[in-house]
């Protein structure tokens, strides 16, 4: 069993659980990438390496989510572009730089968000290069 699969196992509330499936069939689809668990709470697919003007470097996730206790983030990097054509159409959500948070799954159009993710990952390679997972 991966820790991603010990990860969705062990969430307490059972339609969360199925929610957070459903999303990671979602993100696997559209990357074609299997996830992997980054440190012990988000999944994320595929990777890029970045170094900054300022010489600050690291690794970070190409795009995933996360399950916190009320909600998703869904993670859209490195968050430079307007995607605000997709989010008008992507339903009830809040917006942070590099993330979206929703509720629950009934509130977004799951095409949608399939096309956010897309739209994120053709964004982060015009910058870095994407490694997958």
């Amino acid at each position: 069993m991966t820790d991603v699969e010990k990860y969705l196992i062990n969430i307490p509330k059972d339609k969360q659980r199925a929610q957070a499936r459903q999303l990671d069939g979602l993100f696997r689809r559209v990357t074609v990438w299997e996830p992997r668990l980054i440190s012990n709470r988000m999944i994320g697919y595929g990777s890029y390496d970045y170094t900054y003007e300022s010489g600050r470097s690291g690794t970070a996730l190409a795009t995933g989510f996360s399950v916190q206790a009320s909600k998703f983030s869904i993670y859209i990097m490195p968050g430079y572009a307007n995607f605000g054509s997709i989010m008008n159409r992507l339903g009830k959500h809040k917006m942070a730089k590099s993330c979206c948070y929703i509720n629950k799954l009934e509130d977004i159009d799951l095409d949608v968000l399939a096309e956010l993710i897309r739209a994120g990952l053709d964004d982060l390679g015009k910058r870095w290069p994407i490694t997958p997972t």
